[in-house]
Protein backbone atom coordinates (compact mmCIF):
# COMPACT_ATOMS: atom_id res chain seq x y z
CA UNK A 1 0.00 0.00 0.00
CA UNK A 2 1.31 3.48 -0.91
CA UNK A 3 2.40 5.90 1.81
CA UNK A 4 0.89 9.37 1.57
CA UNK A 5 3.56 12.06 1.42
CA UNK A 6 2.66 15.46 2.83
CA UNK A 7 3.29 18.41 0.50
CA UNK A 8 4.52 21.49 2.34
CA UNK A 9 4.38 24.43 -0.07
CA UNK A 10 6.74 27.31 0.64
CA UNK A 11 6.12 29.36 -2.51
CA UNK A 12 4.87 32.26 -0.40
CA UNK A 13 7.91 32.20 1.88
CA UNK A 14 11.05 30.69 0.33
CA UNK A 15 9.70 31.17 -3.20
CA UNK A 16 9.21 34.87 -2.52
CA UNK A 17 12.90 35.11 -1.64
CA UNK A 18 13.70 34.78 -5.35
CA UNK A 19 15.09 38.14 -6.52
CA UNK A 20 12.22 40.19 -7.92
CA UNK A 21 9.48 37.82 -6.77
CA UNK A 22 8.11 39.96 -3.92
CA UNK A 23 4.32 39.71 -3.55
CA UNK A 24 1.80 41.94 -1.82
CA UNK A 25 -0.89 40.67 0.54
CA UNK A 26 -3.61 40.35 -2.11
CA UNK A 27 -1.28 38.42 -4.41
CA UNK A 28 -0.27 36.05 -1.62
CA UNK A 29 -3.90 35.40 -0.74
CA UNK A 30 -4.69 34.71 -4.40
CA UNK A 31 -1.91 32.13 -4.63
CA UNK A 32 -2.92 30.61 -1.27
CA UNK A 33 -6.46 30.05 -2.59
CA UNK A 34 -5.06 28.27 -5.62
CA UNK A 35 -2.74 26.17 -3.44
CA UNK A 36 -5.80 25.08 -1.45
CA UNK A 37 -7.51 24.03 -4.70
CA UNK A 38 -4.32 22.22 -5.64
CA UNK A 39 -4.61 20.24 -2.42
CA UNK A 40 -1.32 21.00 -0.66
CA UNK A 41 -1.17 19.85 2.95
CA UNK A 42 0.71 22.84 4.38
CA UNK A 43 1.09 26.44 3.16
CA UNK A 44 4.04 28.32 4.60
CA UNK A 45 2.46 31.73 4.22
CA UNK A 46 5.49 33.79 5.17
CA UNK A 47 7.90 34.92 7.85
CA UNK A 48 5.76 36.93 10.29
CA UNK A 49 8.60 38.78 12.03
CA UNK A 50 10.25 39.89 8.76
CA UNK A 51 7.72 42.58 7.77
CA UNK A 52 4.27 43.95 8.45
CA UNK A 53 3.25 42.78 4.97
CA UNK A 54 4.21 39.19 5.73
CA UNK A 55 2.46 39.39 9.11
CA UNK A 56 -0.76 40.62 7.47
CA UNK A 57 -0.57 38.02 4.70
CA UNK A 58 -0.14 35.17 7.20
CA UNK A 59 -2.98 36.48 9.35
CA UNK A 60 -5.35 36.86 6.36
CA UNK A 61 -4.50 33.46 4.91
CA UNK A 62 -4.85 31.73 8.32
CA UNK A 63 -8.35 33.17 8.71
CA UNK A 64 -9.62 32.89 5.14
CA UNK A 65 -8.10 29.80 3.57
CA UNK A 66 -9.69 26.48 4.44
CA UNK A 67 -8.15 23.05 4.03
CA UNK A 68 -4.36 23.26 4.32
CA UNK A 69 -2.46 23.86 7.53
CA UNK A 70 -1.18 27.47 7.54
CA UNK A 71 2.36 27.95 8.76
CA UNK A 72 4.63 30.84 9.70
CA UNK A 73 8.41 30.67 9.80
CA UNK A 74 10.25 31.92 12.89
CA UNK A 75 13.91 32.07 13.76
CA UNK A 76 15.03 30.49 17.01
CA UNK A 77 14.26 33.71 18.85
CA UNK A 78 11.52 34.31 21.37
CA UNK A 79 10.26 37.48 19.64
CA UNK A 80 10.03 35.67 16.30
CA UNK A 81 8.03 32.79 17.73
CA UNK A 82 5.66 35.16 19.57
CA UNK A 83 5.12 37.19 16.39
CA UNK A 84 4.39 34.02 14.40
CA UNK A 85 1.79 33.03 16.96
CA UNK A 86 0.10 36.45 16.86
CA UNK A 87 -0.15 36.21 13.07
CA UNK A 88 -1.61 32.70 13.21
CA UNK A 89 -3.85 33.16 16.26
CA UNK A 90 -7.48 32.39 15.48
CA UNK A 91 -6.70 30.24 12.47
CA UNK A 92 -8.25 26.78 12.29
CA UNK A 93 -5.17 24.70 11.36
CA UNK A 94 -1.90 26.46 12.14
CA UNK A 95 1.77 25.56 12.54
CA UNK A 96 4.87 27.38 13.76
CA UNK A 97 8.07 26.44 11.93
CA UNK A 98 11.24 27.44 13.76
CA UNK A 99 14.90 26.87 12.88
CA UNK A 100 18.53 27.29 13.80
CA UNK A 101 21.70 26.05 12.10
CA UNK A 102 23.52 22.94 13.22
CA UNK A 103 26.54 23.00 10.90
CA UNK A 104 29.81 24.12 12.45
CA UNK A 105 30.45 26.54 9.60
CA UNK A 106 27.16 28.36 10.27
CA UNK A 107 27.49 28.26 14.04
CA UNK A 108 31.02 29.65 13.95
CA UNK A 109 30.77 32.34 11.30
CA UNK A 110 27.09 33.34 11.20
CA UNK A 111 25.52 32.63 14.59
CA UNK A 112 28.67 32.74 16.70
CA UNK A 113 27.27 30.05 18.98
CA UNK A 114 28.69 26.85 20.40
CA UNK A 115 26.94 23.56 19.72
CA UNK A 116 25.60 23.48 23.28
CA UNK A 117 24.22 27.03 22.98
CA UNK A 118 22.48 26.23 19.69
CA UNK A 119 20.98 23.06 21.14
CA UNK A 120 19.68 24.94 24.19
CA UNK A 121 18.12 27.66 22.06
CA UNK A 122 16.46 25.11 19.73
CA UNK A 123 14.82 23.34 22.66
CA UNK A 124 13.66 26.61 24.21
CA UNK A 125 11.96 27.98 21.09
CA UNK A 126 10.28 24.65 20.29
CA UNK A 127 8.91 24.55 23.84
CA UNK A 128 7.72 28.17 23.48
CA UNK A 129 6.04 27.43 20.14
CA UNK A 130 4.43 24.34 21.67
CA UNK A 131 2.88 26.52 24.34
CA UNK A 132 1.05 28.40 21.58
CA UNK A 133 0.17 25.69 19.06
CA UNK A 134 -0.02 21.93 18.96
CA UNK A 135 1.69 21.68 15.56
CA UNK A 136 5.38 22.65 15.71
CA UNK A 137 8.05 22.02 13.08
CA UNK A 138 11.80 22.40 13.62
CA UNK A 139 14.57 22.68 11.02
CA UNK A 140 18.30 22.20 11.76
CA UNK A 141 19.49 24.55 9.01
CA UNK A 142 22.42 23.33 6.85
CA UNK A 143 21.75 19.82 8.13
CA UNK A 144 23.56 18.15 5.23
CA UNK A 145 26.85 19.81 6.27
CA UNK A 146 26.38 19.11 9.98
CA UNK A 147 28.13 16.52 12.15
CA UNK A 148 25.71 13.59 12.11
CA UNK A 149 25.98 12.69 15.80
CA UNK A 150 25.34 16.31 16.82
CA UNK A 151 22.45 16.47 14.34
CA UNK A 152 20.89 13.36 15.92
CA UNK A 153 21.25 14.93 19.35
CA UNK A 154 19.47 18.15 18.32
CA UNK A 155 16.65 16.28 16.56
CA UNK A 156 16.04 14.02 19.56
CA UNK A 157 15.96 17.04 21.90
CA UNK A 158 13.47 19.09 19.86
CA UNK A 159 11.15 16.11 19.46
CA UNK A 160 11.23 15.67 23.21
CA UNK A 161 10.39 19.39 23.53
CA UNK A 162 7.28 18.96 21.35
CA UNK A 163 8.24 19.16 17.65
CA UNK A 164 5.90 16.99 15.56
CA UNK A 165 7.84 17.48 12.34
CA UNK A 166 11.62 17.61 11.95
CA UNK A 167 12.69 19.09 8.64
CA UNK A 168 16.11 18.21 7.23
CA UNK A 169 17.26 21.05 4.96
CA UNK A 170 19.91 20.82 2.27
CA UNK A 171 20.22 24.57 2.64
CA UNK A 172 22.93 25.17 0.04
CA UNK A 173 22.05 22.33 -2.34
CA UNK A 174 25.27 20.49 -1.51
CA UNK A 175 24.26 16.88 -1.00
CA UNK A 176 23.69 14.07 -3.51
CA UNK A 177 20.85 11.51 -3.67
CA UNK A 178 22.97 8.68 -2.25
CA UNK A 179 24.33 10.80 0.59
CA UNK A 180 20.90 12.16 1.43
CA UNK A 181 19.39 8.68 1.44
CA UNK A 182 21.97 7.53 4.00
CA UNK A 183 21.45 10.68 6.11
CA UNK A 184 17.69 10.10 6.36
CA UNK A 185 18.28 6.41 7.10
CA UNK A 186 20.82 7.41 9.75
CA UNK A 187 18.29 9.74 11.42
CA UNK A 188 15.68 6.97 11.46
CA UNK A 189 18.15 4.62 13.15
CA UNK A 190 20.13 7.07 15.28
CA UNK A 191 17.36 9.20 16.83
CA UNK A 192 15.65 7.23 19.58
CA UNK A 193 12.29 9.06 19.49
CA UNK A 194 12.08 9.65 15.73
CA UNK A 195 8.87 7.59 15.58
CA UNK A 196 7.14 10.50 17.37
CA UNK A 197 7.73 12.93 14.48
CA UNK A 198 7.44 13.16 10.71
CA UNK A 199 10.71 13.50 8.84
CA UNK A 200 10.51 16.32 6.30
CA UNK A 201 13.07 17.47 3.71
CA UNK A 202 13.78 20.87 2.18
CA UNK A 203 16.20 20.75 -0.74
CA UNK A 204 17.76 23.54 -2.75
CA UNK A 205 18.70 23.21 -6.40
CA UNK A 206 22.21 24.67 -6.56
CA UNK A 207 23.54 21.51 -8.24
CA UNK A 208 20.27 20.71 -9.99
CA UNK A 209 19.58 17.84 -7.58
CA UNK A 210 16.73 19.17 -5.44
CA UNK A 211 14.06 16.88 -6.86
CA UNK A 212 16.38 13.86 -7.03
CA UNK A 213 17.47 14.39 -3.42
CA UNK A 214 13.87 14.76 -2.23
CA UNK A 215 12.81 11.57 -4.00
CA UNK A 216 15.79 9.77 -2.49
CA UNK A 217 14.72 10.98 0.95
CA UNK A 218 11.20 9.65 0.37
CA UNK A 219 12.69 6.26 -0.50
CA UNK A 220 14.62 6.44 2.76
CA UNK A 221 11.46 7.11 4.79
CA UNK A 222 10.77 10.86 4.71
CA UNK A 223 7.07 11.69 5.00
CA UNK A 224 6.97 15.35 3.98
CA UNK A 225 8.58 17.34 1.16
CA UNK A 226 8.97 21.11 1.23
CA UNK A 227 8.72 22.56 -2.27
CA UNK A 228 7.56 25.47 -4.40
CA UNK A 229 5.49 25.98 -7.54
CA UNK A 230 7.80 26.10 -10.59
CA UNK A 231 10.73 25.41 -8.23
CA UNK A 232 11.23 29.12 -7.47
CA UNK A 233 13.26 30.18 -4.45
CA UNK A 234 16.64 31.36 -3.18
CA UNK A 235 19.49 31.25 -5.73
CA UNK A 236 18.82 28.28 -8.06
CA UNK A 237 15.48 27.61 -6.39
CA UNK A 238 13.80 24.84 -4.42
CA UNK A 239 12.39 21.41 -5.05
CA UNK A 240 9.74 21.76 -7.75
CA UNK A 241 6.31 20.77 -6.44
CA UNK A 242 5.00 19.65 -9.81
CA UNK A 243 8.03 17.44 -10.49
CA UNK A 244 7.90 15.72 -7.10
CA UNK A 245 4.16 15.13 -7.31
CA UNK A 246 4.20 13.75 -10.85
CA UNK A 247 7.28 11.61 -10.21
CA UNK A 248 5.46 9.94 -7.32
CA UNK A 249 2.19 9.64 -9.26
CA UNK A 250 3.84 8.29 -12.42
CA UNK A 251 6.23 5.91 -10.59
CA UNK A 252 3.91 4.96 -7.74
CA UNK A 253 4.89 1.30 -8.06
CA UNK A 254 8.55 2.14 -7.58
CA UNK A 255 8.31 4.68 -4.75
CA UNK A 256 5.30 3.07 -3.06
CA UNK A 257 4.22 6.62 -2.24
CA UNK A 258 1.77 9.24 -3.49
CA UNK A 259 0.30 12.62 -2.54
CA UNK A 260 -3.18 14.08 -2.22
CA UNK A 261 -2.45 16.76 -4.83
CA UNK A 262 -5.20 17.46 -7.37
CA UNK A 263 -2.84 17.23 -10.32
CA UNK A 264 -5.31 18.77 -12.78
CA UNK A 265 -4.69 22.08 -10.94
CA UNK A 266 -0.92 22.02 -11.51
CA UNK A 267 -0.81 24.03 -14.73
CA UNK A 268 -3.22 26.64 -13.41
CA UNK A 269 -1.08 27.02 -10.27
CA UNK A 270 2.09 27.34 -12.33
CA UNK A 271 0.66 30.05 -14.56
CA UNK A 272 -0.72 32.03 -11.62
CA UNK A 273 2.63 32.04 -9.80
CA UNK A 274 4.46 32.93 -13.01
CA UNK A 275 2.07 35.80 -13.69
CA UNK A 276 2.21 37.26 -10.18
CA UNK A 277 5.97 36.93 -9.67
CA UNK A 278 6.89 37.85 -13.24
CA UNK A 279 9.17 34.79 -13.37
CA UNK A 280 8.66 33.05 -16.70
CA UNK A 281 8.78 29.26 -16.91
CA UNK A 282 11.46 27.99 -19.27
CA UNK A 283 9.91 26.20 -22.28
CA UNK A 284 11.63 22.88 -21.56
CA UNK A 285 10.69 22.87 -17.85
CA UNK A 286 9.37 19.47 -16.81
CA UNK A 287 5.58 19.17 -16.38
CA UNK A 288 4.69 22.87 -16.78
CA UNK A 289 6.98 24.11 -19.58
CA UNK A 290 5.43 25.11 -22.92
CA UNK A 291 7.28 22.25 -24.62
CA UNK A 292 6.62 19.61 -21.95
CA UNK A 293 3.98 17.92 -24.11
CA UNK A 294 5.08 19.16 -27.54
CA UNK A 295 6.63 16.77 -30.04
CA UNK A 296 8.32 17.73 -33.32
CA UNK A 297 10.47 14.72 -34.11
CA UNK A 298 8.90 12.63 -36.88
CA UNK A 299 9.79 9.38 -35.11
CA UNK A 300 8.15 10.55 -31.88
CA UNK A 301 5.08 11.89 -33.67
CA UNK A 302 4.61 8.64 -35.57
CA UNK A 303 4.80 6.64 -32.33
CA UNK A 304 2.39 8.96 -30.51
CA UNK A 305 -0.18 8.73 -33.28
CA UNK A 306 -0.07 4.95 -33.00
CA UNK A 307 0.05 4.71 -29.19
CA UNK A 308 0.54 7.65 -26.79
CA UNK A 309 2.54 5.63 -24.29
CA UNK A 310 5.35 5.19 -26.82
CA UNK A 311 6.71 8.66 -26.06
CA UNK A 312 4.43 10.16 -23.40
CA UNK A 313 4.58 8.94 -19.81
CA UNK A 314 2.23 11.63 -18.48
CA UNK A 315 -1.10 12.56 -20.04
CA UNK A 316 -1.15 16.37 -20.39
CA UNK A 317 -4.80 16.40 -19.28
CA UNK A 318 -3.73 14.96 -15.91
CA UNK A 319 -1.84 18.18 -15.06
CA UNK A 320 -4.32 20.57 -16.66
CA UNK A 321 -2.11 21.17 -19.70
CA UNK A 322 -4.72 20.49 -22.38
CA UNK A 323 -3.74 18.10 -25.15
CA UNK A 324 -0.54 16.78 -26.62
CA UNK A 325 0.87 19.14 -29.22
CA UNK A 326 2.36 17.71 -32.39
CA UNK A 327 4.49 20.62 -33.49
CA UNK A 328 4.98 20.63 -37.22
CA UNK A 329 8.45 21.65 -38.33
CA UNK A 330 11.44 20.46 -40.30
CA UNK A 331 11.80 17.38 -38.08
CA UNK A 332 8.20 16.29 -38.49
CA UNK A 333 7.13 13.21 -40.41
CA UNK A 334 4.53 12.73 -43.14
CA UNK A 335 2.28 10.76 -40.74
CA UNK A 336 1.92 13.70 -38.34
CA UNK A 337 1.44 16.15 -41.21
CA UNK A 338 -1.36 14.07 -42.71
CA UNK A 339 -3.02 13.61 -39.31
CA UNK A 340 -2.96 17.35 -38.68
CA UNK A 341 -4.44 18.11 -42.10
CA UNK A 342 -7.23 15.59 -41.52
CA UNK A 343 -7.95 17.20 -38.15
CA UNK A 344 -8.32 20.50 -40.04
CA UNK A 345 -10.76 18.86 -42.47
CA UNK A 346 -8.46 18.24 -45.44
CA UNK A 347 -8.11 14.82 -47.08
CA UNK A 348 -5.54 15.24 -49.86
CA UNK A 349 -4.60 12.52 -52.31
CA UNK A 350 -1.08 11.12 -52.15
CA UNK A 351 0.31 13.40 -54.85
CA UNK A 352 -1.07 16.59 -53.24
CA UNK A 353 0.08 15.41 -49.82
CA UNK A 354 3.63 14.83 -51.02
CA UNK A 355 3.82 18.24 -52.68
CA UNK A 356 2.38 19.97 -49.61
CA UNK A 357 4.77 18.08 -47.32
CA UNK A 358 7.77 19.30 -49.31
CA UNK A 359 6.45 22.85 -49.04
CA UNK A 360 6.09 22.37 -45.27
CA UNK A 361 9.75 21.39 -45.03
CA UNK A 362 10.77 24.44 -47.05
CA UNK A 363 8.60 26.71 -44.91
CA UNK A 364 9.94 25.21 -41.67
CA UNK A 365 13.47 26.23 -42.68
CA UNK A 366 12.28 29.83 -42.98
CA UNK A 367 10.18 30.33 -39.87
CA UNK A 368 10.30 29.07 -36.28
CA UNK A 369 6.65 28.26 -35.72
CA UNK A 370 4.15 26.68 -38.11
CA UNK A 371 0.50 27.57 -37.51
CA UNK A 372 -2.66 25.83 -38.68
CA UNK A 373 -3.31 28.81 -40.95
CA UNK A 374 0.03 28.12 -42.66
CA UNK A 375 -0.95 24.51 -43.25
CA UNK A 376 -4.34 25.49 -44.64
CA UNK A 377 -2.72 27.95 -47.04
CA UNK A 378 -0.31 25.28 -48.27
CA UNK A 379 -2.78 22.42 -48.67
CA UNK A 380 -5.59 24.47 -50.18
CA UNK A 381 -3.09 25.77 -52.69
CA UNK A 382 -1.88 22.27 -53.58
CA UNK A 383 -5.30 20.62 -53.64
CA UNK A 384 -6.68 23.33 -55.88
CA UNK A 385 -3.66 23.38 -58.16
CA UNK A 386 -4.24 22.02 -61.70
CA UNK A 387 -1.64 20.19 -63.71
CA UNK A 388 1.15 22.73 -64.01
CA UNK A 389 1.74 24.01 -67.52
CA UNK A 390 3.87 26.73 -65.94
CA UNK A 391 6.14 25.90 -62.99
CA UNK A 392 8.45 28.30 -61.18
CA UNK A 393 12.05 27.11 -61.04
CA UNK A 394 13.75 30.24 -59.73
CA UNK A 395 13.11 33.92 -59.21
CA UNK A 396 15.37 36.90 -58.56
CA UNK A 397 14.36 40.52 -58.11
CA UNK A 398 16.13 43.84 -57.65
CA UNK A 399 14.60 47.11 -56.48
CA UNK A 400 15.41 50.24 -54.55
CA UNK A 401 14.94 54.01 -54.42
CA UNK A 402 17.66 54.49 -57.07
CA UNK A 403 17.20 51.17 -58.89
CA UNK A 404 14.77 50.27 -61.65
CA UNK A 405 12.68 47.28 -60.50
CA UNK A 406 13.89 44.16 -62.29
CA UNK A 407 12.70 40.56 -62.21
CA UNK A 408 14.59 37.54 -63.54
CA UNK A 409 12.32 34.52 -63.83
CA UNK A 410 13.10 30.92 -64.74
CA UNK A 411 10.01 28.88 -65.62
CA UNK A 412 9.20 25.44 -66.91
CA UNK A 413 6.77 26.21 -69.76
CA UNK A 414 5.19 23.00 -71.02
CA UNK A 415 8.27 21.10 -69.78
CA UNK A 416 10.68 23.54 -71.49
CA UNK A 417 12.93 25.64 -69.23
CA UNK A 418 12.91 29.34 -70.13
CA UNK A 419 14.64 32.25 -68.39
CA UNK A 420 13.82 35.91 -68.95
CA UNK A 421 14.50 39.28 -67.35
CA UNK A 422 12.02 42.17 -67.37
CA UNK A 423 11.30 45.56 -65.80
CA UNK A 424 8.25 47.17 -64.27
CA UNK A 425 6.97 49.93 -61.98
CA UNK A 426 7.66 47.69 -58.99
CA UNK A 427 9.03 44.22 -58.31
CA UNK A 428 5.62 42.54 -58.57
CA UNK A 429 4.80 44.44 -61.76
CA UNK A 430 8.18 43.45 -63.23
CA UNK A 431 7.59 39.80 -62.31
CA UNK A 432 4.08 39.72 -63.75
CA UNK A 433 5.08 41.42 -67.03
CA UNK A 434 7.99 39.02 -67.46
CA UNK A 435 5.84 35.94 -66.72
CA UNK A 436 3.14 37.20 -69.12
CA UNK A 437 5.69 37.39 -71.93
CA UNK A 438 7.09 33.92 -71.12
CA UNK A 439 3.67 32.23 -70.96
CA UNK A 440 2.22 34.25 -73.86
CA UNK A 441 -0.92 34.85 -71.85
CA UNK A 442 -3.52 37.34 -73.04
CA UNK A 443 -5.11 37.62 -69.62
CA UNK A 444 -5.63 40.87 -67.71
CA UNK A 445 -4.90 41.33 -63.98
CA UNK A 446 -8.15 42.45 -62.37
CA UNK A 447 -7.36 42.19 -58.65
CA UNK A 448 -4.32 41.77 -56.40
CA UNK A 449 -4.91 41.22 -52.67
CA UNK A 450 -2.31 40.66 -49.94
CA UNK A 451 -3.03 39.55 -46.39
CA UNK A 452 -1.04 38.21 -43.46
CA UNK A 453 -1.94 34.70 -42.34
CA UNK A 454 -0.05 34.64 -39.04
CA UNK A 455 1.69 37.18 -36.81
CA UNK A 456 5.38 37.92 -36.46
CA UNK A 457 8.09 39.14 -38.79
CA UNK A 458 8.47 35.62 -40.21
CA UNK A 459 4.72 35.31 -40.86
CA UNK A 460 3.26 33.64 -43.90
CA UNK A 461 1.69 36.06 -46.36
CA UNK A 462 -1.10 35.06 -48.72
CA UNK A 463 -1.68 36.67 -52.10
CA UNK A 464 -4.90 36.32 -54.10
CA UNK A 465 -5.09 37.50 -57.71
CA UNK A 466 -7.93 37.57 -60.19
CA UNK A 467 -7.15 37.44 -63.89
CA UNK A 468 -9.54 37.67 -66.83
CA UNK A 469 -9.19 36.14 -70.28
CA UNK A 470 -11.80 35.56 -72.99
CA UNK A 471 -14.61 36.50 -70.62
CA UNK A 472 -13.47 34.11 -67.89
CA UNK A 473 -12.35 35.29 -64.44
CA UNK A 474 -9.97 33.01 -62.56
CA UNK A 475 -8.67 33.39 -59.00
CA UNK A 476 -5.21 32.20 -58.03
CA UNK A 477 -3.65 31.89 -54.57
CA UNK A 478 -0.09 31.82 -53.30
CA UNK A 479 1.41 31.68 -49.81
CA UNK A 480 4.97 32.18 -48.64
CA UNK A 481 7.01 34.00 -46.01
CA UNK A 482 8.31 36.12 -48.92
CA UNK A 483 5.36 38.16 -50.21
CA UNK A 484 6.95 38.57 -53.67
CA UNK A 485 7.28 34.79 -54.07
CA UNK A 486 3.67 34.43 -52.91
CA UNK A 487 2.68 36.95 -55.57
CA UNK A 488 4.45 34.95 -58.28
CA UNK A 489 2.84 31.73 -57.03
CA UNK A 490 -0.63 33.30 -57.08
CA UNK A 491 -0.20 34.59 -60.65
CA UNK A 492 1.11 31.23 -61.90
CA UNK A 493 -1.77 29.48 -60.09
CA UNK A 494 -4.30 31.54 -62.06
CA UNK A 495 -2.45 31.08 -65.35
CA UNK A 496 -2.27 27.31 -64.82
CA UNK A 497 -6.03 27.21 -64.27
CA UNK A 498 -6.57 29.13 -67.49
CA UNK A 499 -4.25 26.75 -69.34
CA UNK A 500 -6.12 23.74 -67.90
CA UNK A 501 -9.48 25.16 -69.02
CA UNK A 502 -8.06 25.77 -72.49
CA UNK A 503 -6.82 22.18 -72.70
CA UNK A 504 -10.25 20.81 -71.71
CA UNK A 505 -12.00 22.94 -74.34
CA UNK A 506 -9.55 21.84 -77.03
CA UNK A 507 -10.04 18.23 -76.03
CA UNK A 508 -13.80 18.72 -76.25
CA UNK A 509 -13.57 20.13 -79.79
CA UNK A 510 -11.53 17.15 -80.96
CA UNK A 511 -14.09 14.75 -79.53
CA UNK A 512 -16.88 16.44 -81.42
CA UNK A 513 -14.89 16.11 -84.63
CA UNK A 514 -14.39 12.41 -84.11
CA UNK A 515 -18.08 11.83 -83.59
Amino acid sequence: MSRMISIFDTTLRDGEQSPGATMNVAEKVSIARQLARLGVDVIEAGFAFSSSGDFEAIRTIAHEIEGPTICSLARAKSADVECAWKALEGGQNVRIHTFISTSDIHLKYQFRLTRDEALKRAVEVVAQAKSYVEDVEFSPMDATRSDEMYLYEVIEAVIAAGAKTVNIPDTVGYTTPEEFYHLIQGIRKGVANIDQAVISVHCHNDLGLAVANSLSAISAGAGQVECTINGIGERAGNTSLEEIVMALRTRKGFFQADTAIVTEEIMRSSRLVSKITGMSVQPNKAIVGANAFAHESGIHQDGLLKERMTYEIIRPESVGAGKTSLVLGKHSGRHAFKARLEALGYHPNEADLNKAFERLKTLADKKKEIFDEDLEAIISDEMGRPTEAFRLISFHAESGSETKPTATVTLSVHEQVIEKMGHGDGVVDAAYKTIAQMTKTKSRLCAYIVKGITGGTDAMGEVTVTVEEAGRRITGHGADTDIIIASVQAYLSALNQLAALGSKENAGEKKVGLI
